[in-house]
């Protein structure tokens, strides 16, 4: 629990810009209860029930739609006791694909042992205790989407660790086991979601259903910031480094705080606490600066919350076109793709294969070219491992940009610049990219 500014608040506050359709949302969400109270972060957009950049806090409700599918998303940044210009950039980032799996459904290639699955074997919420093989399976991968690990150069040229990626499988079927339980499913079926404009998902905190969720959420927090600890210190032992200092934050959860002298529970979808002399790690994109943060004691008004990132302008479908499933050859050197519907077609007809396996065809183009991307990254020393056009810098808003919107809330303390970037790459299905 943290101890809170006296000041009044206002129901609604907006830091930047916000559209139409993302307030619409989030007074959605107020309607839940009677003096709900509500903050848009300068990154926010549109996102399932509640804005992606958003925190809105109850006093008496928690909302499993509001903490989203990644439950416990966040960051951890560790300045490690290398220099940036000693290491061989491109070499560590090979490593690190080769020895980290990314993208959604992957387990572990170096599967490692952790208290937190002792916690899972025994979960208080006793249906978790099925998702142990899962859990176990994949502590230690990375996701799909805007998930990463990066190496950054701070101003004195030291070498960091970045990382941002949540709870994988075991936070998803948690969130969607309680989405089905609110509509009268069991926690085994498939979450019953409604539209992006639905209203949200909440339980009172006193129900049975409520008091489930917060202990339920609160291990899949531990274990989404186990799997940080376990990625960062597996890029540690790659790099031969120390750890010199960390900061890690979630920005996919509900706390107990409190603010206006009342308790809330505040849910913060995309969006990163940020209390007085709390420090906070913020990426950007993969092309941009990185940010060390801390909050001030100016953040009461934004409910000592703020970005988790820069905030998305172009969703993914115009980003990377329209693409479907479709016969790919596997051929080096070949870059031969066509959709068929019926079965394999055999040989490629362009250099004769003899067998072709699915993969994603483009059928419309999308509006960034990720070869020049790809191509300026390189000009600029940055190595890339994987990626995709729907995270190129131009899918965003300028990390500095959305700041500079929250004015004297929070404090820059570092800045980061991106040396290797690794993402899964284009082909990766995730339904749950953010």
């Amino acid at each position: 629990m943290k101890q809170t500014s006296m000041r009044p608040l206002n129901r609604l506050t907006i830091f930047g810009t916000a559209d139409e359709r993302t307030i619409a949302q989030m007074e959605n969400c107020l309607a839940v209860e009677e003096g709900a109270i509500g903050v848009l972060c300068a990154d926010n957009h549109l996102g399932y029930s509640q804005p992606i950049g958003a925190a809105v806090a109850y006093r008496e409700h928690i909302s499993p739609s509001g903490v989203g599918f990644d439950i416990g998303c966040g960051n951890k940044a560790v300045l490690t006791n290398l220099m940036a210009q000693d290491v061989d950039i491109p070499a560590v980032m090979d490593e690190i694909v080769r020895r980290i799996s990314f993208g959604i459904g992957r387990v572990n290639n170096e599967p490692v042992d952790h208290p937190v699955l002792d916690e899972i074997r025994n979960a208080p919420f006793k249906p978790q205790r099925a998702l142990y093989d899962l859990a176990a399976e994949q502590l230690g991968t990375v996701g799909a989407g805007n998930h990463y690990i990066d190496l950054f150069a701070d101003d004195e040229g030291r070498l960091w660790v970045g990382v941002h990626f949540g709870s994988r499988g075991f936070g998803h079927r948690t969130a969607s086991g309680f989405l089905s339980l609110a509509k009268g499913g069991r926690f085994e079926d498939a979450a019953i979601e409604g539209e992006m404009m639905s209203p949200p998902v909440v339980f009172h905190v006193d129900s049975e259903l409520g008091q489930a969720y917060i202990e339920a959420m609160t291990l899949a927090g531990k274990y989404a910031q186990a799997g940080r600890d376990v990625v960062c210190d597996k890029v540690l032992e790659i790099l031969g480094a120390k750890e010199i200092e960390s900061v890690h934050n979630h920005h996919n959860f509900a706390w107990r705080e409190e603010h206006g002298g009342e308790m809330w529970w505040v849910i913060r979808k995309g969006c990163t606490p940020a209390f007085p002399g709390q420090k906070s790690f913020v990426g950007s994109t993969m092309g941009e600066d990185s940010v060390i943060l801390e909050g001030s004691p100016e953040g009461y008004r934004a409910l000592y919350s703020t970005v988790h990132g820069a905030g998305r302008v172009m969703s993914r479908r115009e980003a990377l076109g329209k693409r479907r499933r479709g016969w790919v050859c596997p051929a080096p050197g070949c870059d031969w793709r066509g959709v068929s519907g019926g079965g394999n077609p055999g040989a490629c007809p362009k250099c004769g294969h003899k067998k072709l396996v699915k993969g994603w065809v483009q059928v419309k183009p999308g509006r960034i070219d990720f070869d020049a991307v790809r191509a300026q990254l390189e000009r600029r020393g940055i190595v890339l491992r994987g990626g995709g056009a729907d995270e190129a810098p131009a899918a965003y808003k300028r990390l500095d940009d959305v700041l500079k919107a929250h004015g004297g809330t929070i404090r820059i303390i570092r800045r980061l610049r991106p040396l290797g970037v690794a993402m899964a790459g284009p082909d990766v299905y995730d339904p749950y990219k953010d």
